[in-house]
């Protein structure tokens, strides 16, 4: 058995090369091998959004604070609260973050597959984020 004690690992910031706005990072699980789970908590503040990305093995989301907006590849804009969770699958183009006006918190969880958990891709634009316009 492992406990991190709440609090016991430093915060991390969300490079800018894949997110856009303040995100804040705080991490969960990284479980030992065999295991592949990887979870940590992520706050953006509100406009914030990653770039445009992929799980090898998919990527769930648990909403616990704000509003969010998730898209996938050729998919609308959808709204996410807290209770919501959302299940992108294995290699599924997306991004997520929060509204333009309102921070969100979510617990993200994904595995790795051979060393790795995400294939990080281009940024969002603001036209893509806010496709009415603002």
């Amino acid at each position: 058995m492992i406990i991190h004690p709440a609090g016991s690992r430093p915060s991390g910031t969300g490079p800018a090369e894949y997110f856009t706005g303040s995100v804040r990072m705080d991490p969960l699980i990284t479980a030992p091998a065999p295991a592949r789970l990887r979870g940590l908590t992520v706050t953006f503040e509100a406009g914030a959004r990653t770039a445009w990305h992929t799980h090898p093995l998919g990527q769930t989301l648990i909403v616990t604070a704000g509003l969010g907006l998730v898209q996938r590849a050729g998919g609308p804009i959808e709204t996410i609260r807290p209770g919501d969770t959302v299940f992108f699958e294995p290699d599924e183009k997306h991004w997520h973050g929060a509204a333009p006006d309102v921070a969100m918190t979510h617990i993200a969880l994904q595995e790795e597959l051979d060393g790795s958990a995400v294939t990080w891709m281009e940024h969002v634009t603001d036209a893509e984020y806010d496709p009415q316009g603002g």
